[in-house]
């Protein structure tokens, strides 16, 4: 029979350590409920409380910093092989023994097979203990964007928790679900995709009823192996739905590859888009530069006039999967709408000004050749001399050359000035000169200091500067030279 503690523990929904130990060993301890704050697998990001998580890696194993995690508060850590400096051990790999507990406080070691399976089996066993619903998102591009948006217009009505950054795999995701509890109504979890079967894992352990697609791009294809393989890899998170009316998969119907998974789904299906035949569709987009995007937005037979602080004409579909969640989950216009003009502008996408005056668009967090394009189409929508610092976009596999020419051409069509870095950024200028870009007007660069050194020398305050790039060539140090310090 359980205490009153741990009953309570229950009744409030708090994660605490006779969860984890019955996750593992189906036992559950008859204990003193010891809540967990959180999971992490960093020991710089510890909190008081905290369960760390000592994995392996390549370059660094975490075993060697289960030491620090305890020293800035961490209560346990699992481990899968000795340390050098021994800590007190509740070993879990042949079950539990209660004879165990005798005497262990805070903080202590939670011994077991596989330090990444116990996390994931945790998460997956916390998840089945919560009521409420999870919203999985996936897609090529943008899908850091709508998650945010979609946690801004749940959380009008509901307490909602989002996965932080990028956390949206094998490790992000259950890291996420833990921190669930004392309250939570909804999630929504990013999944990302590298490799086949990632995304019926993740789902695994999330269990989503709502199901988002962006789209389907050439992101990672050197890891998936083609186009379509990713298009394969997407539609999991729509196989693993629950039937309708339970499971609802939100999808984009202006994307071909994207639409026919609603043949793949026992889940109803909500289609966003542009296009009449959507379900919830939009029309009469413009952008307004740094000020947002004004659109009209079609429902049934509603028609609404919406604008919205997100840049670029292409942010329209991220509202749309944000107001197509909040109709399928029950909100009403005004709480969506809301939620929708919360103040929230582009995430990885800052403006700044040089030193020279220009303004500088700051899009280096990553790159892909769709992403790429929004940010080249946002930049034709602003007023000044238009300069384009386009990197390398890596991970393209076989789509890598025609992923950069399609770059070039569209680059020469916006800007007036064109610099590429890296010996991928090549192919886009050659296209862009085929498309008819002045020689004059393209500047190659071997690395980020030649392009900083160009910059500096020809940047005037009636520029307006976009810079993108994969995170591999480290862009983001060009806008680090040449951005005004405080």
């Amino acid at each position: 029979m359980l205490s009153a503690f741990n009953q309570q523990a229950r009744e409030d929904k708090l994660l605490i350590l006779a969860d984890v130990i019955e996750a593992l060993t189906n036992i559950r301890p008859e204990m003193p409920p010891q809540v967990i704050t959180e999971a992490t697998v960093d020991s710089r990001q510890i909190i008081p409380g905290a369960l760390f998580v000592a994995i392996p890696g390549e370059r660094v194993d975490g075993h060697d910093f289960v030491a620090e995690a305890f020293q800035r508060g961490a209560s346990f850590a699992f481990i899968q092989h000795d340390l050098p400096e021994p800590f007190p051990t509740l070993d879990l790999r042949a079950g539990f023994d209660a004879s165990a507990l005798a005497g262990l406080e805070p903080p202590y070691c939670l011994r077991v097979e596989d330090a990444l399976s116990a996390l994931q089996q945790a998460a997956r066993f916390w998840r089945r203990k919560l009521e409420l619903r999870v919203v999985g998102i996936t897609g090529s591009v943008g899908k850091s964007t709508t998650k945010e948006v979609i946690a801004e217009v749940l959380n009008q009505r509901y307490r909602t928790l989002k996965s932080p950054g990028n956390l949206n795999n094998e490790i992000g995701l259950p890291l996420t679900i833990l921190r669930l509890g004392a309250g939570y109504e909804r999630a929504v979890l990013e999944m990302g995709f590298y490799v086949p079967g990632e995304i019926t894992f993740l789902c695994d352990i999330a269990l989503p009823q709502i199901g988002v697609v962006t789209n389907v791009g050439t992101v990672h294809a050197e890891r998936a192996g083609s186009q379509e393989a990713i298009v394969r890899g997407k539609t999991e998170l729509v196989q693993a739905l629950p039937p309708s009316p339970d499971g609802v998969a939100v999808l984009n119907y202006d994307d071909p590859l994207v639409r026919p998974m609603a043949e793949k789904t026992e889940a109803r299906v909500f289609f966003y888009g542009l296009d009449p035949n959507a379900d919830l569709w939009a029309d009469d987009v413009e952008g307004l530069g740094l000020e947002g995007i004004r659109f009209r937005l079609h429902y049934s037979k509603e028609i609404l006039h919406m604008r919205v602080p997100m840049i670029g004409q292409h942010s329209v579909h991220t509202a749309l999967r944000a107001a197509a969640v909040g109709l399928v989950d029950g909100l009403t216009w005004q709480e969506i709408i809301s939620g929708l003009r919360s103040g929230l502008t582009q995430l990885r996408l800052v403006a700044v000004r040089s030193q020279s005056g220009a303004l500088l668009l700051d899009d280096t967090y990553n790159a892909s050749p769709e992403s790429t394009l929004a940010a080249l189409n946002l930049l034709s929508e602003l007023d000044g001399r238009k300069v384009a610092v386009l990197g390398d976009m890596l991970e393209l596999g076989p789509y890598e050359q025609q992923g950069h020419e399609m770059i070039g051409v569209r680059a020469a069509r916006v800007a007036e000035m064109l610099v590429t870095v890296g010996e991928l950024g090549r192919m886009i200028a050659a296209a862009a000169r085929r498309t008819g870009l002045r020689s004059s007007r393209v500047v190659e660069c071997e690395n980020t200091e030649q392009a900083v050194k160009w910059l500096h020398e020809h940047l005037t305050g009636k520029d307006v500067v976009l810079i993108k790039g994969s995170h591999g060539i480290r862009m983001d140090r060009i806008v680090a030279a040449l951005e005004v310090q405080p």
